[in-house]
């Protein structure tokens, strides 16, 4: 150890390229370093969907979950399974053991699933994916007093013109019923043209289609032929020809029923500030940054909203990523605040140049666990920033250590370079010891078991590679530069304005706490029962529950929502009217508080029937990634101002 103090002192050159490559490693990093929300991990849970329309939960469950629950029971690496069974819709979660083979588990599952054979006629192909946490970046909210068919339109086109963005590559549209055309057949036309419901569906079958007609080669050239006739509007299906007589007269489907191009009958619908809306939602996905595509979305609506149709406004709702930016924004503050006060502190009471190179400590620790960001698969992510903010008062204290003992090695003697050596090597091995324990009481965190630790292990692959750079950093670059540092032979201004306070620091050193030390160490059994007591008396107020203990704490949010679950079976009218009682009530709240305060704490009102969004997305990573529609559901979320 004492060599390499040494050989780096009188090395300075060593020292500063060190310093550098540090430096530069971290700043080339930033590049690389993937920006998320939160920690991109693997759920360990197979999400199994099964449409079975028009059907009740109970049909469901004996028809459908039952059936999957005893097909895939038996699978090894299968832990728990949840099912849940609502109307027209069936879903089995299953859960998978520790270590399992996700991907075998799958298809093991997928295989069994397309075995049985016993599911109603009336089923649609089951869905089965493994569960993923895409988090959602930002909801565009497209709102407005318009027709549907227009909002769907202009929703569309968002939805487009995002994906558009080289950036975004994945878009989806919430809260938007799908397109249906839908052809109403009349019984008594039917019998007047002496027509089956079955001929009818089988001409609409074999008219609205495109056809291959072949090839015909030409002296220019090879010519494909092709019949085009698949009907993409209502107008289009009304004038299909079911048959034509010898006399030319002919039978169009618009004759014998009554097509309506309109959406599909779904039981979910959205308002936004009391106006019909859709949502659009921006997801991250690979190595994109959740800061630039919030950028894009935000810079996207600022300009879009000008050639929207007249009535229709587009909202940002839900950002993310401003959580994100606000834990950067918190590092950065305590990291610049950290490093003022270090200095300040150290100017007052040591050499003003030693202050600096101290605190250079905190950036170059950061910066060298920066640099292994990517290597260790870490993304600047909330939990990542929290690492950060964690450390960021431990990495300097093994600088200020060392800085301080070389100081006082070189106000004894004055030789700067004799100083750095002898202080640095005096005080190397308990600064080693007290780094690698603290390195200790952070790698449990790597070994968690199940999902908490694929979430939690982030903290200790930012906190250990800081506290091993400041080590690095209080032991081979710091005395380089403290060697350099010339005794003052006559004290200058600064220098008598610092004697006060380093006078009075040793002045209550030396008459309160040597005296208190003395007798601590003189009543050496008091003392230790002192600490024996104190600790006793901590394990007892534990065990007796006294501090409450949460996993996490309860913060004020910044959104505030309700929700309400009626009776299975429930039409969606009724919930509907629930729901706009919340609607009201929020309303009157907001009057309420504009009259006594004169400030509108709302910022914006979101209502959803046949969905709970914030709910589902209350579980964060860990929670539902989907919801069900189901007519006896709904909610309403405020934003409130910050």
């Amino acid at each position: 150890m004492r060599g390499m103090i040494n050989w780096f002192a009188h090395n300075s050159v060593a020292a500063n390229l060190l310093m550098l490559m540090i430096i530069a490693g971290g700043i080339l990093a930033t590049g690389s370093v993937r920006e998320e929300v939160f920690p991109e991990i693997e759920l360990d849970m197979i999400n199994i969907e099964v449409p079975y329309l028009g059907a009740a939960p109970e049909e469901v469950e004996e028809a459908v979950n039952v059936r999957i629950e005893e097909q895939i029971q038996g699978i090894d690496g299968i832990k728990e399974i949840q099912s849940t069974a609502t109307e027209g819709m069936g879903v089995v979660m299953v859960e998978l053991q520790l270590g399992a083979d996700t991907r075998r588990v799958v298809d093991e599952v997928k295989s069994n699933i397309d075995a049985i054979t016993t599911f109603p006629l009336e089923t649609e192909k089951p869905i089965i994916r493994e569960m993923t946490n895409t988090m959602q970046v930002v909801d565009i909210a497209v709102s407005g007093n318009v027709d549907p068919f227009t909002l769907k339109q202009v929703t569309d086109q968002v939805r487009d013109e995002l994906t558009a963005i080289p950036e975004i590559t994945q878009v989806k549209v919430a809260s938007a019923p799908p397109y249906e055309i839908s052809i109403e057949v009349s019984e008594v036309a039917l019998r007047r043209h002496g027509l089956t419901f079955d001929q009818v569906a089988n001409a609409v079958r074999q008219s609205s289609l495109d056809l291959p007609g072949g090839s015909v080669r030409t002296e220019r050239g090879e010519i494909l032929l092709r019949t085009i006739g698949q009907a993409y509007r209502g107008a289009e299906y009304e004038d299909l020809v079911l048959w034509t007589r010898a006399d030319g007269s002919r039978l169009r489907l618009g004759d014998v029923a009554t097509v309506v191009d309109g959406f599909e009958e779904t039981d979910q619908y959205a308002r936004f500030d009391v106006a019909p809306t859709m949502m659009v939602s921006v997801f991250r996905t690979g190595e994109q940054s959740a800061l630039e595509l919030a950028a894009l979305s935000h810079e996207y609506v600022a300009n879009a909203q000008a050639r929207l149709p007249e009535g229709i406004t587009l909202t940002i709702w839900q950002d993310s990523a401003k959580m994100l930016s606000q834990r950067l924004s918190l590092m950065l503050r305590n990291g610049l605040l950290g490093f003022l006060l270090v200095f300040v502190v150290l100017a007052l009471f040591l050499e003003l140049r030693l202050a600096v190179w101290v605190s250079l400590g905190i950036p170059i620790s950061f910066f060298g666990a920066i640099a292994l960001m990517p290597g260790l698969d870490v993304s600047v992510n909330v939990l990542s920033m929290f690492g950060f903010v964690l450390v960021l008062g431990i990495v300097v204290d093994d600088a200020i250590i060392v800085g301080e003992n070389i100081y006082r090695h070189q106000e004894e003697h004055g030789d700067g370079m004799r100083a750095s050596v002898e202080g640095g090597y005096e005080i190397a091995k308990p600064v080693v010891f007290a780094v690698l324990t603290t390195v200790a009481a952070f790698s449990p965190l790597l070994f968690v078991p199940g999902m908490m630790g694929k979430i939690f292990k982030v903290i200790p692959l930012v906190v250990i590679p800081c506290l091993l750079f400041s080590l690095v950093e209080c032991l081979q670059i710091l005395p380089a530069h403290l060697a350099h540092i010339p005794k003052r032979k006559r004290p200058g201004p600064w220098r008598r304005f610092q004697s006060l306070f380093s006078n009075g620091l040793k002045r209550f050193i030396r008459e309160v706490y040597q005296p208190f030390l003395e007798i601590a160490l003189r009543w050496r059994y008091l003392t230790a029962a002192v600490g024996v007591a104190t600790m006793v008396i901590t394990i007892g107020l534990v065990a007796s529950g006294r501090p409450v203990f949460r996993f996490f704490p309860n913060i004020e949010a910044d959104f505030m929502a309700a929700s309400v679950t009626m009776p299975q079976g429930t039409p969606v009218d009724t919930t509907s009217d629930a729901v706009e009682k919340l609607e009201a009530g929020a309303a009157r709240l907001r009057q309420a508080l504009l009259e006594q305060t004169g400030e509108d704490y709302f910022l914006h009102v979101s209502a959803a029937v046949g969905d709970q969004p914030m709910a589902q997305r209350g579980g964060g990573p860990m929670g539902p990634s989907g919801g069900i529609a189901s007519a006896n559901i709904g909610e309403v979320v405020i934003e409130l101002l910050p």
